[in-house]
């Protein structure tokens, strides 16, 4: 899952939702070097506007990435938890409506022909 480690509301949802997992998700923030490789490699030029949800074959970003993530606290295993090492949230820098509303208009759904691991095999070393 990448997160906007940049964003107060953005870090407490990926807490929670590691928490829920206990840590059988991968979790990366946005703006870390981890999260700038799986975006360049995996995702849309406006990434950055929602979380997303990647397994072996999909990219689901933000209202899509919903019932992915639900099944992933389910089902999950062999992640590596949250990274946190790059989050530098500010308490201003957005709003529960702003996010709220930001996850009700936008979504996205991205569909790959090789298995996502081949594409991260360096990546997410």
């Amino acid at each position: 899952m990448l997160y906007d480690n940049h964003c107060l509301l953005c870090t407490r949802f990926a807490s929670v939702a590691n928490r829920l997992a206990r840590g059988r998700i991968t979790m990366v923030g946005h703006y870390s070097s981890r999260g700038r490789l799986v975006q360049d490699r995996l995702l849309i030029k406006s990434a950055t506007e929602m979380f997303w949800v990647v397994d072996r074959y999909n990219a689901y970003g933000g209202r899509a990435a919903l019932l992915p993530l639900l099944r992933m606290l389910v089902w999950a295993r062999g992640g590596d938890g949250m990274d946190t090492h790059h989050d530098t949230c500010s308490t201003d820098s957005c709003s529960v409506l702003v996010r709220s509303a930001s996850l009700i208009r936008r979504s996205a759904h991205i569909k790959y022909q090789t298995p996502t691991d081949t594409m991260l095999q360096d990546t997410c070393k």
